[in-house]
């Protein structure tokens, strides 16, 4: 098999050069010749591999032809369709020591059993090996569970409200390879009054929420307002709740399951705060109500949070009323009866800081991304990342040491974007950054991989010329929404900026 033999190429160090049957997008057949040279440090180990690709077209009946993805032994050579009816009493023998095994099950147990269990990469691989298995990986129903049981059932769901119309296996490729990915802006109507900074913002399904704020000299806000998405004309709207937590900025606001919210900590008009307050958007009468719990870590500003299977919230970092930094993560159960805050004891911490993003890929893992942290007896804006399962017995923070090319990481910043993507990528942007450097640029990191590389990702459109954490919203998994642009100290919220992570159901194909 030629895989093999690029396997043992790479392996050995060597240079491979061979001729692969590939398709299009539309199942048109093409050859691709490749070459593979790999570079060698000093020290006579691959650092690198240079990868050429040369396409022509493949004047082949895919009717009539199998593609040898093993040695033809015997005289008799069937095609695809001829291996998957073997059992026609008037279908030659096949020895199934001449033919790959795997082409001998049926296509039901080849995509239930086999194909479903694959990453989307894999099986839109597996997808250019033959025609049958290009025909099987271009169910769509088999392209949907591939994807929920690599992404979570939850994942899927959302992604199937925000999408509708897109077949998963064009979804799949699109937020595997961001081909798709662009700008856009637009304008939406209402008011959010009075005008505000260092608000809180997340996204409900498709609607987005924003709560409290900085009003003018420095007034905490306590209302709660939504856009919905859906609609034809969206537009702010306040919502009348008949109980609202203390005005507040600096907090953060999270998505639970369904419909609801979750507020954290913040500066108040007293000070600072550690207090907890949910909200169900969809009640009949919304209400905020304060969650009673149980050690709740020191009152804070400017901290980091993140929601672990839709109902527990953690809590990173942050400022106290004394100005003093803190490195601490802390963890409440919300479908506890008596919710009890909980700190996760590591033997290590990264320096403390404010500032910084925590995201969630891999159902149970986090990715802590820089900040304002302390450096010895200063306070420096941070590029690092770490990362910390919280499945594990004894989680531990670790830092990412990343791979690539000097200079391709994001510039250290806080205040930042951060992005998790359903395959379990990140991306960064945005925020308050050292020197020069635009905060429109992305950058792309998998913290899963074995060396995770910091990756620049262009993308066309008209991007926003800031973007900052507390104010960009997460809608589906395939939109993200930055909330307007400010001059001085006035926010201009009728003016959002979308990066587009998937096609639209309604753009032409």
């Amino acid at each position: 098999m030629i895989v093999s033999e690029i396997r043992r190429c790479l392996n050995e160090g060597i240079e491979f050069q061979g001729e692969l049957l590939n398709f299009r997008k539309d199942g048109a057949p093409l050859y691709n010749r490749l070459r593979l040279i790999p570079m060698h440090g000093d020290d006579g180990s691959v650092t690198h591999v240079i990868g050429i690709q040369l396409f022509s077209e493949a004047n082949i009946d895919l009717s009539n032809i199998s593609y040898p993805v093993y040695k033809q032994q015997s005289n008799y050579r069937p095609s695809i369709q001829d291996l998957s009816s073997a059992s026609h009493e008037h279908t030659p023998k096949i020895q199934s020591s001449d033919y790959c095994a795997i082409l001998q099950l049926s296509d039901e147990v080849l995509a239930h059993n086999i194909l479903s269990r694959l990453s989307p990469r894999d099986v839109a691989s597996i997808g250019s090996v033959c025609t049958r298995m290009h025909e099987l990986t271009k169910n769509d129903h088999l392209r949907k569970m591939v994807c929920q049981n690599a992404w979570g059932r939850d994942v899927t769901v959302r992604l199937e409200m925000s999408t509708k119309m897109l077949q998963w296996g064009r979804l799949a490729r699109e937020l595997t390879t961001l081909e798709a990915a662009s700008w856009r802006k637009f304008t939406v109507g209402g008011r959010v009054e009075p005008s505000r900074c260092n608000f809180s913002a997340c996204a409900v399904g498709n609607r987005l929420v924003l709560f409290g704020g900085e009003g003018v000299n420095m007034q905490p806000m306590d209302d709660t307002f939504v856009l919905n998405l859906e609609v034809a004309r969206p537009e702010w709207r306040r919502v009348k709740v008949s109980a609202s937590p203390p005005g507040r900025w600096g907090h953060t606001l999270s998505w639970l399951n369904g419909s609801w919210l979750v507020v954290f900590g913040g500066c108040g008009q007293q000070g600072l705060l550690n207090d907890v307050f949910v909200l169900d958007l969809d009640a009949q009468q919304p209400t905020w109500r304060e969650v009673a719990s149980e050690g709740p870590p020191l009152p804070r500003s400017w901290h980091s949070s993140c929601t672990l299977d839709g109902s527990k919230l953690v809590v990173s970092g942050g400022c106290t009323e004394s100005g003093v930094l803190l490195s601490d993560t802390f963890l409440l159960d919300l479908t506890k009866e008596k919710p009890a805050w909980r700190e996760i004891p590591t033997s290590w911490s990264p320096p403390s800081r404010l500032g910084h993003t925590l995201s969630v890929y891999g159902t149970t893992k986090l990715f802590m991304y820089g900040g304002l942290a302390k450096s010895g007896s200063l306070r420096l804006r941070s590029s690092d990342a770490y990362t910390m399962d919280v499945g594990e017995d004894s989680p531990q923070w670790r830092q990412l040491a990343t791979t690539g090319f000097p200079n391709v990481g994001p510039p250290p910043r806080l205040d930042h974007v951060a992005v998790s993507l359903p395959c379990g990528r990140i991306i960064i942007f945005g925020g308050s950054i050292a020197g020069l450097h635009s905060p429109a640029e992305l950058f792309l990191i998998d913290p899963a991989e074995e060396k995770p590389t910091w990756r620049i990702l262009n993308v066309p459109g008209q991007p926003p010329k800031f973007a900052w954490g507390h104010s960009t919203c997460v809608v589906g998994g395939t939109r993200v929404l930055v909330l307007g642009g400010h001059t001085g100290e006035e926010w201009i919220l009728n003016e959002l900026h979308e990066l587009c992570l998937a096609s639209r159901p309604d753009e032409d194909e």
